[in-house]
């Protein structure tokens, strides 16, 4: 396995992070399947250059038997080269290993304004691919920081599962809890009390967007304020 991460890859007007890895996904295959695609949310703060919510998108892959990391990097390098509109400034990190001191550095990006050379430091220290893509350069920030947060398994929203067939959290609208579940979510909970629910319609926000807690992946719920279709549960949006 390897843990990647990308950062900073658009601007205001141009397709996001997301739609990047799930992009990369696609084109890859198969010399690389995703297992995981996890959407991560790092620090507001007025310090730090952001397109508009600072999120970071992290990969759990797998390569083909003839595929190296330098491949991975030159071919992945190449699209979000060409992807990247001027005025963003991408970066990526492809990891082996994720050590103790990536995770922190991740879990730190969250609540407190780093650098650069920080994040250059730290990945050289141990071994791990990083690199700036374009522009400033601050990509790299939080692509090691998706890396890390990617590696505690209990950060994020899942954008991809890739232990089926297609895109299985690609859907809309109102699904039946059970439904749900088969298409790979581990639990619906009630973000209040815990409980979890095994009956039932769920009104998706945007798209099915599970939660990664502890391994598991877990779709957040509430009662609905104002359902648009016959619901009786509403997903919520948790960073």
């Amino acid at each position: 396995m390897l843990w990647l991460g990308i950062d900073d890859t658009d601007t205001l007007d141009t397709p996001g992070t997301n739609k990047l890895v799930l992009h990369l996904t696609r084109v890859l295959a198969p010399e690389m399947t995703a297992r995981l695609v996890v959407r991560h949310q790092l620090f507001f703060d007025p310090r730090i250059p952001y397109t508009s919510h600072n999120g970071a998108a992290s990969l759990l892959v797998e390569l083909r038997a003839d595929w190296s990391l330098e491949i991975l990097a030159d071919r992945m390098g190449s699209i979000i080269r060409e992807w990247s509109p001027a005025g963003s400034d991408p970066g990526l990190c492809i990891a082996p290993h994720v050590p103790q001191q990536v995770v922190d550095f991740g879990q730190r990006c969250q609540h407190e304004v780093v650098s650069q050379a920080e994040a250059h430091a730290l990945a050289a220290e141990h071994g791990l691919y990083l690199a700036s893509l374009g522009g400033t350069g601050d990509g790299v920030i939080g692509a090691l920081a998706a890396v890390g947060l990617l590696a505690t398994n209990n950060d994020g929203r899942v954008l991809h599962q890739g232990y089926g067939e297609g895109e299985p959290f690609d859907v809309r609208g109102c699904l039946p809890v059970q439904e749900i579940l088969r298409r790979g979510v581990t639990r619906v909970e009630h973000l209040e009390t815990g409980e979890s629910i095994d009956q039932g319609n769920v009104e998706l926000s945007k798209r099915l967007r599970p939660n990664l807690r502890n391994g598991e992946l877990i779709l957040f719920v509430k009662a609905p304020e104002e359902a648009s279709c016959d619901a009786e549960w509403q997903a919520v949006k948790v960073t």
